[in-house]
């Protein structure tokens, strides 16, 4: 919907297409759709949820075996993002990379994008 043409929406380092692919597989996913929603002290919060039926609107970007579908409202606030998978001593998870995000608030958990 926003894309270039040649180019992905998002991409994925290769421990994220790794985390994705082993969330597929569990129960049999088709991938994990991502969104956005307002919320948070920031104003916009990431959405992440698994899919079992792709929607003909969403975005869908495959890479390495690992699939995303970017939800349409979200195509246009997560166009150049990297998604990775961050482990540390005391959590684990996905971590957006975004060059579209101008604002995040301190827990690191709602964005802000430029108003237009």
């Amino acid at each position: 919907m926003f894309g270039i043409p040649g180019k992905q929406a998002v991409t994925m380092t290769p421990a994220a297409a790794e985390q994705i692919m082993l969330l597929m597989q569990r129960d049999a996913h088709e991938g994990l759709r991502i969104g956005i929603k307002k919320g948070g002290c920031a104003g916009m919060e990431y959405t992440m949820e698994y899919v079992k039926n792709i929607d003909p609107h969403d975005e869908v970007v495959e890479q390495e075996g690992a699939r995303v579908m970017i939800a349409p409202m979200a195509q246009m606030f997560l166009f150049g993002t990297e998604i990775d998978y961050k482990t540390s001593l005391l959590e684990s998870g996905f971590v957006f990379n975004n060059p579209n995000v101008t604002e995040a608030c301190g827990c690191g958990e709602s964005i802000k994008f430029a108003d237009t």
